[in-house]
């Protein structure tokens, strides 16, 4: 693993105390190997956590749009922004941010069509990562704001594979 990767990072942050209501992942090591692994934190949310590019990102499970599971979901790169595209309707969602992005065509009249990718603004809840000595925890973003992921986080989306670790003994 190179140096790049030990950094603290805009979505995970290394630190040598583990930080307050944050719940413990798994071992960083085996959220790499995996590249992607869900949990049912603080027994109310269903979160992914994903290493992309030597970066851990964690956000809602569920798609904004229509609950799609995200863990299924392909990793693209658009206009230089890492999003998970929803594996459902191909919703894009940036990692750090959860924005949604969408392309818009400024003048459909002119041929060819030109397009850019822009923000429906934050659609999909993200969460603090941080790493402990090659441990993985997240703390849960609490912002009082709706954001549109929030509506599947109940038990009718609940799934079964979503099981807390155990946390390792210190």
């Amino acid at each position: 693993m190179s140096s790049d990767e030990e950094q603290p990072l805009s979505s995970s942050s290394s630190s040598s105390s583990t930080p307050a209501n944050s719940h413990y992942i798994g071992r960083k090591e085996d959220i790499i190997r995996a590249s992607r692994v869900t949990r049912l934190v603080n027994g109310c949310r269903d979160v992914l956590v994903l290493h992309h590019q030597g970066r851990l990102y964690a956000m809602d499970m569920r798609c904004y749009h229509a609950g799609g599971g995200l863990q299924h979901g392909d990793i693209e790169e658009f206009n230089g922004r890492s999003c998970i595209v929803c594996p459902w309707h191909k919703y894009k969602i940036t990692l750090a941010e959860g924005e949604g992005l969408y392309q818009a065509v400024d003048n459909p009249t002119l041929r060819p069509l030109r397009t850019e990718w822009r923000s429906k603004g934050v659609k999909q809840r993200v969460h603090q990562v941080t790493e402990v000595r090659g441990d993985v925890y997240v703390t849960l973003n609490t912002r009082a704001e709706d954001v549109e992921s929030d509506r599947y986080q109940n038990h009718k989306y609940r799934t079964a594979f979503c099981d807390e670790p155990t946390r390792p003994k210190t």
